[in-house]
């Protein structure tokens, strides 16, 4: 395991009471990404889930086995933020896309770990996120400011620019999956923008509705049959759900952070959201709430006949040491490959943890660390949220 012999290994186990219904999970292992101050931002699984790629606040983007956490190699080049990482075309299994704040999304071979494209928004841009989709699954686009530019992924020409939708920073962009040509938009503005990429894109013509959440948006997902739900999570910890056909709201927890803290057990406070997750065999929808101590919650969320944020149906605790950024996991009660993972978590200490079940079905939550440690103090604040 990289630089493993320079970290001290802690081991520590406990048990704290949480809903009868929780599913205990305990941590197989932890990797320190670095020694330096730095922490993770995203985790993205490769299309065939046999490897990860993790992009650290060092501005590298470093890959590990997914099974394993044997690591793998790592891409550099990026000179500010890296702001979102995807493996995004199935076609191309071993490329990996990246945007950042210096300006460029690229586009690297993950088995020579090579820079292979680039395109650059201009001067004083900085990129916060992008999507491939359009009519032919031939458009690129990405939120740049204020702006959303495209590009022909054939050419690798800027073909468009939408500069009048949005008045701050764009943080999302997502075609929308079964409709192509469809791409919602989300910023700090508090709106969110659908557009139609069928025709000549442009602010006038191609502009399909505008949802106001109100505050500034931080996340947006998919969620219910056809994707016709929308989920967003703001930088105020409020969630919300749209029906984005019929442009109206499905419901909005203002106080999801107070319901969710509320309906834990354990005592725990949820400082903060870190993402949805959204099973569509299930049709089940969770919000992952965390503590500034390190633990995370899978929240139920009905927003049908019922409106409620229930009590967490899955625990991970005793891995991480402060704020988490990024979560990479199946449903709760169930594994995401055959070595019986749950899944992996990275965040501002560093540490990247990998989760596993402990097979128990009593109502406690199972505390077992085995973290490989750095010797260096890190940041306890929490860094801008996009």
């Amino acid at each position: 395991m990289e630089g493993a012999e320079e970290m001290d290994i802690e081991g520590q186990s406990q048990a704290l009471p949480i809903s009868n219904n929780s599913k205990r999970f305990g941590i197989r292992n932890s990797i320190q990404t670095n020694f330096a101050d730095d922490y993770v931002f995203q985790i993205v699984p490769k299309n065939d889930w046999t490897s990860m790629a993790v992009s650290l606040s060092t501005n590298a983007i470093k890959l590990y086995s997914l099974a394993t956490a044997q690591y793998i190699g790592e891409c550099n080049g990026h000179s500010s933020t890296i702001n979102q990482i995807s493996f995004s075309d199935p076609s191309s299994p071993h490329v990996l896309h990246s945007c950042s704040s210096d300006g460029t999304l690229r586009a690297w071979d993950t088995r020579s770990f090579q820079q292979v494209f680039s395109v650059n928004a201009g001067p004083s841009q900085e990129i916060f996120s992008f999507s491939f989709g359009g009519p032919n699954h031939n458009l690129l686009a990405a939120g740049c400011n204020s702006q959303i530019l495209f590009w022909d992924c054939r050419t690798k020409c800027q073909v468009a620019c939408l500069e009048e939708s949005h008045t701050e920073d764009v943080t999302q962009v997502h075609f929308i999956p079964g409709y192509d040509d469809r791409l919602i938009s989300a910023s700090v503005d508090g709106l969110m923008c659908l557009f139609d990429t069928g025709g000549d894109i442009n602010d006038d013509d191609q502009m399909v509705s505008v949802l106001n959440v109100g505050t500034s948006i931080g996340k947006v997902g998919f969620l219910g049959e056809k994707n016709q739900k929308l989920w967003c999570l703001t930088h105020i910890e409020t969630l919300s759900v749209w029906d984005w056909k019929e442009e109206r709201t499905e419901v909005s927890f203002e106080d999801a952070r107070s319901l969710a803290s509320k309906s834990w057990m354990a005592d725990n406070q949820v400082d903060y959201f870190v993402d949805c997750h959204y099973s569509v065999e299930e049709d089940r929808f969770w919000v992952i709430g965390g503590t500034n101590g390190g633990s995370l919650g899978y929240f139920p969320v009905t927003y049908k006949e019922t409106r409620a944020i229930g009590p967490p149906e899955a625990v991970l605790c005793g891995g991480h040491e402060g704020i988490i950024r990024s979560v990479l996991s199946g449903v709760p009660g169930q594994t995401m490959d055959n070595h019986g993972i749950f899944g992996w978590t990275g965040g501002e200490d560093g540490r990247l943890c990998c989760w596993l079940s402990d097979g128990s079905a009593t109502s406690q939550s199972w505390i077992s660390t085995l973290a490989l440690k750095s010797d260096k103090t890190r940041r306890k604040g929490r860094h801008s949220p996009y």
